[in-house]
């Protein structure tokens, strides 16, 4: 079990958690999570043990080079604790690998450590590849499953059924324990959701802020995310049948804000979009 004999005293903390894996397109959660331990200067007070938790086949241990001399660094989950500026309570940052086996163990552990913690708030972050056009902007579900959660951050119930990774895990773990947990996803073009994409980490920042009350300097994101943007319109420029699908996603999402906007409308345009389709049978 983790213990807190290093932590300094916590001021109501929230917890913030993303994993690297099935729960992290285009790296969105994950580098939102390092922007913000870097931005705040998070110190880092906890790592679980490697072994427990993660096939080293599949995330092998990388040589480093520390002052010069070679050393071993086993990638696992790490525990970051920092006070933001101009937040009046304590955040504690949970990032690493979704864990390859014993994910039941691992969850109590992190739950374990957010009960001793004193953490209130248990926040998580996401992100997975959908049909959305990369020129529009990044779509941001925030979601609870307590009714008063939803109430105060104006969220609304999830309404996901099917599999689930080590994110969904933790945020019914959480609710489970009595947590205010919020669950937040960023939705990233699935043809471009392999490479880091700054413009859904941007997004993901954007709706923290708005749930913490709390301006977060995004530093070169912005600019970042529009460099992204342009070399993507770049890649639908040389391909005609990827620049089709997206002038299609941009006309869905374009209906979808539109007042008279509906789930019928935006499956309609899909349909003339098919329909335009070459036959290959």
């Amino acid at each position: 079990m983790i213990e807190l004999d290093d932590i300094p005293t916590l001021r109501d903390p929230v917890m913030l958690v993303a994993c690297e894996g099935w729960n992290d397109a285009g790296e969105a959660a994950t580098d939102a999570l390092e922007h913000l331990a870097t931005l705040w200067g998070a110190e880092p007070v906890a790592a679980l043990d490697p072994e427990d938790y993660y096939d080293f086949q599949v995330n092998r241990p990388r040589v480093v080079l520390d002052k010069g001399r070679r050393r071993i660094q086993w990638r696992t989950t790490r525990i970051l604790v920092a006070d933001p500026p101009h937040l009046d309570r304590s955040v504690i940052v949970v990032s690493g690998i979704e864990p390859s086996f014993h994910w039941r163990a691992y969850t109590v552990e992190i739950m374990e450590f957010a009960q001793q913690a004193g953490v209130t708030t248990f926040i998580t972050l996401g992100a997975l590849m959908a049909d959305v056009a990369h020129s529009r902007a990044i779509p941001v579900s925030a979601t609870s499953e307590d009714d008063a959660t939803i109430h105060r951050f104006d969220l609304e119930p999830s309404g996901y059924e099917g599999p689930t990774g080590i994110i969904g895990v933790l945020s019914d773990a959480a609710t489970q324990a009595g947590l205010t947990t919020i669950s937040c996803w960023a939705a990233v073009p699935h043809y471009a959701g392999h490479s880091p994409s700054p413009k859904a980490t941007l997004a993901l920042l954007t709706k923290l802020s708005e749930l913490l009350s709390l301006e977060i300097d995004m530093a070169d994101l912005p600019e970042e995310a529009q460099a992204w943007e342009s070399n993507i319109n770049v890649l639908a420029e040389s391909d005609e049948e990827i620049a089709e699908y997206v002038d299609a996603l941009e006309k869905a999402q374009d209906t979808a804000d539109l007042p008279e906007a509906s789930g019928d409308a935006i499956a309609r345009e899909f349909e003339r979009y098919l329909r335009q389709q070459p036959d290959e049978s």
